[in-house]
Formats: structure tokens, sequence, C-alpha cells
């Protein structure tokens, strides 16, 4: 069995939301072996994403959340990739339905666990960010990907539609920061952190309410 591989491709374009537009460079992460491996959130750059799988079998595109700039390239990336299965988790079908009119192959679940090259994926649903929002946990690993949910610094944001402050701020808290304190944060945007950079300041996050 090869080891388990983490590449990260940053891909660059833009985040529509409640009639703004804006700039945004994403992470998206490419976890398995060097055989198969899954693509978490299939964002702006098909061509980018596809040539980190290289000759790998992509299994599955996982899906953090709905929001546009996270999804926008998974048509292109099943086009190159044909058996790969595109999974959401239901509660952000509304974000999916009004940017992409074939349905997803699946939904996730809280507590599900996605396979591949080796690896175990948990599937844990964070909402908050957006209804459906979800992180996923290589747990043998000690490692999160946190999608929008958890940043370096803080929270996801909060204030357009479909979010909820008080909702991330649990989702945080109960499923996020009984992690291991030494737990890896891959995030959706910007630096990685750990859970226990982040842990000693939810009631400063508290606070500020945002």
């Amino acid at each position: 069995m090869s080891d388990i591989r983490i590449d990260k491709v940053v891909t660059s374009g833009t985040f529509s939301l409640d009639g703004g537009t804006w700039e945004v460079d994403n992470n998206v992460w490419i976890v398995g072996d060097d055989d198969e491996c899954v693509v978490i959130d299939a964002a702006h750059d098909a061509t980018a994403i596809h040539q980190a799988v290289g000759g790998r079998t992509l299994t599955h595109i996982l899906c953090t959340h709905g929001h546009d700039d996270h999804i926008d390239a998974v048509g292109d990336l099943i086009e190159l990739n044909p058996k790969a299965q595109v999974l959401i988790h239901d509660g952000d079908r509304m974000l999916w339905d009004r940017e992409i009119s074939e349905p997803p192959d699946g939904e996730l679940v809280d507590g599900q666990v996605i396979e591949v090259g080796g690896a175990q994926l948990k599937v844990l649903h964070t909402p908050g960010h957006s209804p459906g929002a979800c992180c996923f946990l290589l747990e043998a690993q000690g490692v999160l990907f946190s999608g929008d949910t958890l940043f370096n610094g803080g929270p996801g944001a909060t204030g357009r539609s479909f979010s909820d402050f008080g909702t991330i701020i649990e989702s945080i808290r109960e499923k996020l920061l009984t992690l291991p304190p030494e737990t890896v944060v891959h995030t959706g945007h910007g630096d990685d952190t750990s859970v226990g950079a982040e842990a000693p300041h939810l009631q400063e996050w508290i606070d500020r309410g945002h």
C-alpha cells in the first residue's frame, strides 16, 4: 500500500452571492495514494486540478459546501474524470442548484466514512457558513480539511444568505475544537492552522460576534 498523499492546488477566480462578486484564491486538496484519490472542492481551474491528480483514478469530488467558488470547476473536472462521484450535503442543494443543472451523485452525511487509497475521510457536518457545510477528518493522520468553517484566525464568514454565526460557533465548539489540539487544519482559503492554535480564541470570537 502506498503512503497517503495530501496535495494542494491553489486556484483563483470569483465568489458571487447576494449580488456581490469578489476575487478569491481557493485551496483545493487532493487526498489519496499513488493510485487513487479524492478532490476536496473543485474550485475554478479543472485543468490545474486534473494535472495534480495526474495518472491516478479520481474516485470522488467532495464538496465542503455549495458556494460557487468551491464548485465552479465540478463540471469540467467530471468531463476529464467521468467516473468520479460528486458528493455534497443535502443542506446545500439550493446553492448547488443555482450553479449546476445536473444533480450531484450522492449526499454527504454526518459520520459517513469515505475510503480512498488507504485513507479514511470522516464526514463532519458543520453548518453555519452554509446549512450543509462539512469538514473531512483524516483521524489516523491527525488532519482536518475545514473548508470555510474554520480558518487560521477564526470562523468562516456568516454575514451572507444561508449563514448563521451562532450555528457556526456551535459547530466549531462541538465538532472541531473537541479534536486533539495537534490536529492540523487545512483550510479552504489561506494558511493552515491547528485545533490547538484556534481553540483558546473561541470566547474572543463569540465576543466579537463575527
